[in-house]
């Protein structure tokens, strides 16, 4: 009896075969920044695909037939929201795509400014500020747990393991930007990518354009710039890797100032750079700040 038993038992593993794994939903972001934070999230459950990629410039792609074809293929879309992915709505409906968008900054409390000629504008930088970077995660992961209910448990560990590393991350940036005298605390960058940074972290960041890199900047505002660095002693500026570095470096030198580095504000580094990775970015761009604002109480050779 015990071996008939077996031997059925047998023939039925055989004739189900192995379980067969899901397949891992198609994910589409719309930058690099959100499609790290989807890979974390997601784990082995996803294919992510981001569609502005490593030192790419979201703010003036234009999106190619070939990303109409992944939209439309797409389990789930992930857009940063807040005005930054203008071309956005315009792919999703030429695509035909019907995969749900999650908008990765709701719940965030966005962060305005006036700009000259534009009135008030929203900054769409929101993942600047560590604690926002978290909510982020918190939205991917429940956007993937509704598109893929049975691997919930999955993205809710990752999610859990990844927002408790962005919690002790943000810790070290305040501790090591907080050890700078906060008079020394300035600088100016390509675009003014860093407001949330400098808000959440009490850095004044000082900028040659607005919040988008296809905005135009102007002799007055240029100069501007530069008699503020002059009266109060703001020695340094930082270049950005997605944007063209000639502006900035000639306010420097107008200024009597000094290059402070590269930081990545709108994306990634390629796997091979210093920030491929939404931690590594935080942790490059800090330890870039630091380096650089301690210039500020340094005299420049001219």
């Amino acid at each position: 009896m015990t071996s008939r038993f077996a031997w059925l038992s047998a023939l039925l593993i055989l004739v189900a075969g192995p379980a067969v794994a899901a397949p891992p939903l198609q994910v589409v972001a719309s930058f690099s920044i959100l499609a790290d934070m989807a890979r974390e999230v997601g784990g082995d459950q996803v294919q992510v695909t981001a569609l502005v990629g490593p030192d790419g410039d979201a703010h003036v792609y234009e999106p190619t037939p070939a990303d109409a074809k992944l939209v439309s293929r797409a389990d789930l879309l992930i857009v940063n929201g807040l005005g930054y992915e203008g071309w956005f709505d315009r792919l999703f409906a030429s695509a035909a795509a019907k995969a749900p968008v999650v908008v990765a900054s709701t719940g965030i409390r966005p962060r305005t400014m006036e700009e000259e000629g534009e009135g008030r504008v929203t900054d769409p930088h929101a993942w600047q500020d560590l604690a926002n970077g978290r909510r982020y995660v918190a939205n991917i992961a429940a956007a993937l747990a509704r598109v893929a209910p049975d691997r919930a448990a999955v993205f809710d560990a990752n999610a859990r393991a990844y927002d408790q590393r962005l919690a002790a991350l943000d810790a070290w940036v305040r501790a090591e930007l907080g050890s700078i005298p906060r008079e020394q605390r300035w600088a100016i960058t390509s675009h003014d990518a860093f407001g949330y940074f400098g808000q959440a972290y009490g850095v004044g960041l000082l900028a040659a354009v607005g919040v988008s890199t296809e905005a135009e900047p102007t002799a007055r505002g240029v100069a501007a710039l530069v008699r503020q660095m002059k009266d109060e002693a703001v020695r340094v500026v930082f270049v950005e890797n997605m944007s063209d570095p000639r502006l900035v470096r000639q306010i420097a030198r107008d200024a009597g100032g000094q290059v402070g580095g590269e930081l990545y504000a709108d994306a990634l580094s390629p796997p091979e750079g210093p920030a491929p990775t939404y931690e590594a970015m935080f942790r490059y761009n800090t330890a870039t700040l630091k380096a650089g604002l301690e210039a500020n109480a340094k005299p420049v050779s001219r």
